[in-house]
This record gives structure tokens, C-alpha cells and sequence, in this order.
């Protein structure tokens, strides 16, 4: 039975409990980070990697929201806590809400809800499928770039990608360029150089991709939704599924993994290897 970090300490997860009043389930007022559990290289014990690079981004989330800045080192404790307390698990989640408030889109002066939580999740396949889908992103809208609690749009991509036989959407924002996918960056490779789009495009600032920006040489460009219909090469990433090849794009094969590709998942697996704090 795997235990959890909530609020001020371990509980058995069975035991948890938060309000039905909680923001974060009545209006989805909340945000979170994803992290990836991995071996720290200098104890060859479980941690959450790049941690300190997810809290900076849980910061910037909580400003984006008005949210109360986050405790960074309780966060820190409550994750080694867990992770200790769980071991064999591969994923961590850290989710701070906006505490008690009332039954719509107000706020009341609330402490924050704190849950910190691990699970062994089946890794991603070597390769995925993608298929894109009809909605957008809105890179103009007032959660653009936060990573937030409000995940309804992306279940529904997520949904119809996997009717379609893929195990991820990709979508354009609302000017028509490529944007990201429902839990994914996405690079592809125009002209023999490796582009993704810019962060005013609506994308999320991805972890991994803010690794793989610093590890590989990337343009950041605009780029047309229609691309995906033309290019060879591609690949996805993630602090779950670190770089992972397109295989085919709308059931159109690619021949992943292409040359940049293996680049880009040659130097990434170096650094998870090496650094548990990059």
C-alpha cells in the first residue's frame, strides 16, 4: 500500500483525505509537476530528478495562478519522504492546490492543499504514435505556459488519440502553428536542423525540453501545424518519457530513430545517468 506526503506529513494513501471543498476539485484550481524517479549517481539511491529545475517551475505556475508562493523545502523533504517510503516506483507528482474555497471561481484565503505522491508506472514505448487532433491551444489565455490542474482539454485530445490507435495528440494553437502535445514537447527535424516551438507559441517549458535545449543544438521557431504532414523525423519529450522517436504521425511512418534523434537521446540518457540535479 503506498504512502503519501499531504499537507504536513507520510499517510497511508487509504487514509488521505481532502475536502470536497478543496479548489483544486471543484474548479480545478490548482497546479502540479510530474518528476521522474531516478538512481542518484553519487548515493545509487531513488530521487526525484531535476528537482530543483520542477520547483522553479511550480513557481512560475503559482504566479501565473496568484497562487502562494510554494515551500520549496518542505516540497524537498516531502519528496524524499515518499520516494523513500515507495520504493520500485518511477514517477512522482507533486500537486499544490489552492486550498478551501467556495463552490465557483472566487477564492477564499486559504492555506494551500499539499499532496506529494508516487507510483510505478509502465514506461512509455520505445517509439510513439502520434495522431493530431482538431482543437487548439491558446497561447493568449490566462493559464498559457502554467502547468495546472485544469487537464480536461488534454484527457479529451488524449482520448481521441488513442481511439485513433495513438498513444499521443498533438495540437496547434489558435494561429495555426504547432504548439505541443497533451504531456509532450515536440521537436522535428526541417531542413537537417532540430526545431521546436517557442514558448509564446502556448507550449508548456518542459523540463526536458529545457535540457534538451541546453544539450543539443535547437532552433526555437514558429512552425506550421501542416509540417507534421511533410517531415521525416521527430520526437517527443517528457520527464516520464525523457526523448522518444515518432514512429508515424496519423498512421504516416517516419523511420525514427533519424540521426538527431539519437543525438538527442544519447546525450539526454548521459545526463540522466550522471546528474541527479542538472
Amino acid at each position: 500500500m503506498s504512502v503519501i506526503w499531504l499537507n504536513d506529513g507520510l499517510v497511508q494513501a487509504s487514509d488521505a483525505s481532502i475536502s470536497p471543498f478543496d479548489h483544486a476539485v471543484t474548479v480545478g484550481d490548482g497546479i502540479f509537476e510530474t518528476l521522474q524517479i531516478a538512481t542518484d549517481a553519487q548515493t545509487g539511491a531513488p530521487a526525484a530528478f531535476a528537482m530543483g529545475r520542477h520547483l522553479r517551475r511550480l513557481h512560475r505556475s503559482a504566479d501565473l495562478l496568484g497562487l502562494a508562493p510554494p515551500d520549496d523545502a518542505l516540497l524537498r523533504t516531502a519528496a524524499a519522504a515518499v520516494v523513500a517510503a515507495n520504493p520500485d516506483t518511477n514517477r512522482l507528482r507533486i500537486t499544490m492546490s489552492a486550498g478551501l474555497g467556495p463552490l465557483g471561481s472566487g477564492r477564499y484565503e486559504s492555506a494551500p492543499t499539499i499532496i506529494v505522491a508516487a507510483t510505478a508506472g509502465a514506461p512509455h514505448p520505445p517509439v510513439a504514435d502520434v495522431a493530431l487532433v482538431p482543437w487548439t491551444r491558446n497561447e493568449r489565455g490566462a493559464t498559457a505556459g502554467a502547468k495546472t490542474t485544469s487537464y480536461a482539454e488534454n484527457v479529451i485530445a488524449l482520448a481521441a488519440a488513442k481511439k485513433a490507435g495513438a498513444q499521443e495528440a498533438l495540437l496547434a494553437n489558435t494561429r495555426g502553428e504547432l504548439c505541443e502535445g497533451t504531456g509532450s514537447n515536440v521537436f522535428v527535424v526541417v531542413d537537417g536542423r532540430v526545431v521546436t516551438p517557442p514558448l509564446d507559441s502556448g507550449c508548456l517549458a518542459g523540463i526536458t525540453r529545457e535540457l534538451i535545449l541546453e544539450l543539443i543544438d535547437v532552433d526555437e521557431a514558429p512552425l506550421p501545424y501542416d509540417i507534421l504532414q511533410l517531415t521525416t523525423e521527430a520526437f517527443l519529450t517528457s520527464s516520464l518519457r525523457n526523448v522518444q522517436p515518432i514512429a508515424t504521425i496519423d498512421g504516416r511512418p517516419l523511420s525514427p530513430p533519424g540521426e538527431l534523434t539519437r543525438a538527442a537521446m544519447a546525450a539526454f540518457e548521459e545526463l540522466l545517468v550522471t546528474t541527479i540535479e542538472p
